[in-house]
């Protein structure tokens, strides 16, 4: 009887690769498939041949298929436009989530089962267990955040070969297999801007629009190049400094006004508009196919590295959830991801719609000409 084909998602990194190794050693038919997502530029920042050659490199070490195939155009529509809609809409969005819906477990997926395969593989820091979907065992690398809004059915046909492997181990086991890319740095950032300036890559596609950055209590600081380049809570490139009557600390950004095209700026970290302990989201997925209950608890991040924040969730009934945390949150961000968790399964999330807005001191801050 042949061994059962898994059709495993190769990106050219160590990740993916050692997972070749760990499904070749588990008996597995494998065959590899490397994505194009985005064409190339004149600028060097994309690293899409660079990469398929690593993972030819791989696939010849370790005698699999590889088959490659371009998903620009896709990638494009499905992500790239929503990335683009989203900031012009004054949100921020995560396009690593919308990938992995649309491109990874989207068009790949599919590509996948056309190739015969039986399973399909990817690199994620992730496991699957009866059906539910849960941490990598690594905290450090745990990747189910960018992954709640990939179908139930989908997951259940799909193996996560270094999901119980520490990142130290996956390394380990590249230099012991000497995988060509055994020593290769992982990619951070989004792909398809790479190492490129963000405001640089921006401007091609969305005009700059400068405006007034302004305190709570109205007060002109500066001018920002365009409220599509700051997200809430950023610190670093306000260019805001001495300014008179204001005190020697750090200004963050606190709000985005998209009708007047206003930066508000406030200097305390856990200022009263950066904080909030309850918010609603857009219709949510759920990785069981429903929510666990109308109303329930559990714990939710609203952002990839935040540590879990206990919360209760009410699902309304057009779908959307309205999360009140325990804690204060600090910058919680339209346009992100709130993703929900019993333990160490992710049931699912949402993009975040609305945070209403906290009272804040205004007298104080007009009271020291702010």
């Amino acid at each position: 009887m042949p061994s059962p084909r898994v059709v495993l998602a190769l990106s050219g990194g160590v990740d993916s690769a050692v997972s070749a190794v760990l499904l070749q050693r588990a008996g597995y038919d494998v065959h590899a498939l490397f994505m194009r997502n985005w064409d190339e530029d004149e600028d060097g920042y994309c690293t899409a041949a660079a990469d398929l050659q690593d993972a030819r490199r791989v696939c010849d070490d370790l005698g699999i298929p590889l088959h490659a195939v371009t998903f620009a155009a896709e990638y494009r529509d499905r992500v790239f436009q929503h990335f683009l809609d989203e900031l012009a809409a004054g949100r921020t969005p995560n396009p690593d989530v919308a990938c992995n819906r649309e491109i990874k477990f989207g068009v790949c997926y599919e590509h996948a089962l056309r190739l015969g395969a039986d399973w399909f593989a990817t690199g994620h820091y992730a496991r699957m267990q009866q059906g539910r979907l849960l941490r990598g065992l690594d905290p450090g690398k745990d990747q189910t955040y960018f992954l709640h809004t990939v179908p139930g059915a989908m997951l259940a046909r799909t193996l996560f070969p270094i999901g119980d492997l520490p990142k130290d181990e996956v390394r380990r086991l590249a230099h012991e297999q000497a995988l060509p890319v055994h020593d290769k740095r992982d990619s951070t950032g989004i792909c398809f801007i790479g190492e490129r300036p963000f405001a640089e890559f921006l401007a091609h596609y969305l005009p700059a629009q400068p405006g007034p950055i302004e305190t709570p209590a109205g007060r002109t600081l500066g001018t920002h190049r365009g409220l599509m380049y700051y997200t809430l809570g950023q610190r670093q490139g306000l260019e805001v400094g001495g300014v008179r009557g204001a005190a020697e600390k750090p200004w963050y950004v606190a709000k985005k006004d998209l009708h007047r095209n206003t930066l508000v700026v406030v200097q305390q970290h856990a200022h009263p508009l950066l904080l909030c302990n309850e918010f609603t989201t857009e219709a949510a997925h759920w990785i069981a196919g429903t929510a666990p209950m109308a109303e329930f608890r559990c714990t939710v991040k609203t952002r990839y590295r935040q540590a879990d924040q206990a919360c209760a969730v009410r699902v309304l009934p057009d779908g959307r959830c309205r999360v009140r945390t325990d804690v204060a949150q600090r910058a919680v961000t339209p346009g992100q991801s709130a993703v929900f968790y019993q333990g160490d399964e992710c049931l699912g999330g949402a993009v975040i719609a609305d945070v209403p807005e906290m009272a804040v001191e205004v007298e104080s801050a007009q009271a020291s000409g702010l």
